[in-house]
């Protein structure tokens, strides 16, 4: 079967590990059609819109991309590229998988951890005003957007086979907004009797996610607190060049890695492509290549074992070519 998916090399260290998770995927033996567009600085630059109208055809059609890095512009008037493809496109779920590879990564030996943040609302909305003397955001948590990001949750937890989702909330100062998040995971959980449904506050929780993380299995929190907690998690595993991500929506699925564009490490051969094969591999799973997605992920175990290959910021001596190399030979 050969896959249609659109693709963004992005840009920065985007278009090296975009090239690299290509190659790893193909020898991995899944034909794909890749279907590639320009999105943030460089459309902006070429065409004067952070997402040309043909992107919106294409992923409309498509259903599946995977995303390299990117920059938005600096300047008034521009929202995170990352932000406006999520409201675009409703991708209201951000699923962000935290999983110790190998040992020594961290002073972690045992996690597995996924966090599910609600991808659309919360004071990511960006409804910002300036008063005499201070500023204020408005924090946005709505009934519809709670359900479909709790039901997801849940529903993920059930494929997936795990065993407990924890609700990250601050309802105990925000009542009526986090209140309304937990109110509606407490009424929700009871129609899953097979998982065990629970919540912490979110000052809490950072608090147990170092001391022991190896008792937690998946999270569900509103967008800030999402994405504030799960790079906390990705520390817990290497950092954020092992950390991938998803943002998923009805039919729509975006993949890509948690990290930036790192244009001080552009054509140095040292930006790991990690976390972007992960989230790749996600996107295997997500199509039905499951096989090869299981074959890349040892893959990857192995080449990161490997000091001589392995990039530095994995504890190894190697550049990203000769990763790339090993993780190909050991597929």
């Amino acid at each position: 079967m050969i896959h249609d998916i659109v693709l963004f090399k992005g840009d920065g260290i985007g278009p090296e590990i975009t090239d690299a998770c290509i190659k790893i995927i193909e020898a991995a033996g899944v034909k794909v059609n890749w279907h590639e567009f320009l999105i943030g600085q460089l459309a902006y630059d070429k065409m004067g819109v952070l997402i040309p109208d043909d992107v919106a055809v294409a992923i409309n059609k498509y259903k599946v991309a995977l995303k390299g890095p990117v920059t938005t512009p600096i300047g008034e008037g521009f929202r995170s590229v990352n932000v406006e493809l999520r409201l675009k496109f409703d991708l209201y779920a951000n699923v962000r998988p935290a999983k110790t590879l190998i040992p020594g990564l961290s002073r972690y030996d045992d996690v597995d951890i996924i966090m599910i943040r609600e991808n659309t609302e919360d004071l990511y909305i960006g409804l910002e005003e300036e008063f005499d003397g201070g500023a204020k955001a408005t924090k946005l948590i709505t009934e519809k957007a709670t359900r479909n990001i709790i039901k997801f949750a849940f529903e993920y937890a059930l494929k997936n086979n795990r065993k407990r989702v924890t609700c990250v909330h601050k309802s105990n100062i925000l009542k009526k907004t986090d209140g309304l998040f937990l109110k509606i995971f407490n009424e929700m959980k009871e129609n899953y009797p097979s998982i065990i449904g629970d919540d912490r506050i979110v000052d809490n929780m950072c608090m147990q996610l170092v001391k022991k993380p190896e008792e937690y299995d998946m999270l569900v929190a509103p967008n800030l607190y999402g994405d504030i907690v799960s790079d906390l998690m990705a520390g817990l595993v290497g950092g954020l060049g092992v950390a991938p991500g998803a943002n998923m929506g009805k039919d729509i699925a975006i993949f890509e890695a948690v990290h930036g564009s790192a244009p001080k490490m552009v054509g140095q051969d040292r930006a790991n492509p990690i976390a972007l094969l992960l989230s790749a591999t996600m996107m295997l799973d997500h199509i039905g290549e499951n096989e090869a997605s299981s074959k890349i992920k040892k893959a990857i175990v192995i080449a990161l074992n490997n000091k001589e290959t392995a990039t530095p910021d994995m504890g190894g001596k190697g550049t990203a070519s000769s990763m790339v190399a090993e993780i190909i030979k050991n597929l």
